[in-house]
């Protein structure tokens, strides 16, 4: 981490709800290895492990998917990200966590997705070779400079069946079978990737988020089709980020129903249940938290919400 000196008030924080803070607080300050996904839409699995081995590259699977794995060798001399196989949009690099929203949201071929935040691209571009290039996905960022490496990357992957737009996420219309939220957050779980953004941490800076959040869920759960799903993710620990969003959309729709996420193999955390004398719905507990040290990624929350027909 550069020597960077962890807030106190953070460590204070995360102390009080991460399990075994010691092993947190050393894994945070460790690099990640890299990790890929194979992008299916342009080559078969077979075909791309093949080549990879051939190159000598040593794989891991990721655990809860086919498509991701953790390169073992990887280092400043020897980047993937270099290869002729990334350049042709074969692979993309994506962090482990980072492909848990779209595996939890499973979208169906032919459906009608929404992805709210989408730039630039890594968890639309997953959506689409789920969907086999089929229905319509589409991908919004109201970010406009955003908009160029979402484009970019979309053509890059050979993404036939997503269509780009940039509005405020809080006014999209239409109505959608599944809709992604991966909300714009205060990007705690980053840390091992940039330990910049301890630099711009604050409890205020958090709870800005906490208010966007809180409205762009509720307008993504009103424009969900009935027995739709909506999943909701951040790559951030904070509580008022999380569970406190989480369950103020359950408090304010009687048919909002939070699923259970079961991944193999694959170490998670229940959702806080309160935090600072808050009480959250106690249906938050069916929400995970990934924890840096659990798995040695990033950290992770991910919701699922089922929208009841009335």
């Amino acid at each position: 981490m550069n020597g960077t000196i962890i807030p106190r008030l953070f460590r204070e924080r995360c102390n009080k709800i991460c399990p075994n803070p010691k092993q947190f607080s050393k894994v945070i300050q460790e690099p990640l290895k890299p990790c890929i996904r194979i992008n299916t839409n342009k080559i078969s699995r077979e075909e791309i492990i093949s080549r990879l081995q051939k190159q000598k590259w040593q794989l891991k699977q990721v655990p809860f998917y086919e498509n991701g794995f953790i390169i073992e060798n990887a280092s400043d001399d020897n980047r993937i990200g270099l290869t002729t196989e990334h350049f042709m949009g074969y692979l993309y690099m994506q962090e482990v966590v980072s492909l848990l929203p779209a595996v939890v949201l499973a979208p169906q071929k032919g459906e009608v997705v929404l992805d709210v935040c989408a730039a630039p691209g890594s968890k639309t571009t997953q959506l689409s070779q789920m969907m086999c290039n089929t229905g319509l996905i589409v991908a919004n960022d109201n970010d406009f400079l955003r908009l160029k490496p979402l484009k970019y990357n979309i053509e890059k992957c050979g993404c036939l069946n997503v269509a780009i737009t940039n509005v405020d996420g809080r006014v999209i219309k239409g109505q959608f079978n599944k809709i992604l939220l991966d909300a714009p957050c205060s990007s705690e779980g980053q840390i091992r990737k940039d330990w910049k953004v301890l630099s711009r941490w604050s409890e205020d800076y958090m709870k800005s988020f906490s208010n966007l959040q809180k409205q762009l869920i509720t307008h993504a759960f009103e424009i969900l089709k009935p027995n739709g799903a909506l999943v909701y993710s951040t790559c951030t620990f904070a509580p008022e980020e999380n569970e406190e969003v989480v369950s103020y959309l359950l408090e304010n729709f009687e048919n909002a129903r939070l699923e259970e996420i079961k991944l193999n193999d694959f170490k998670t955390s229940e959702g806080i249940a309160e935090w600072r004398g808050k009480k959250f719905s106690p249906e938050v507990k069916k929400c995970i938290r990934i924890w840096p040290h659990q798995n040695d990624t990033g950290g992770f929350f991910v919701a699922k919400i089922v929208k009841n027909e009335n």
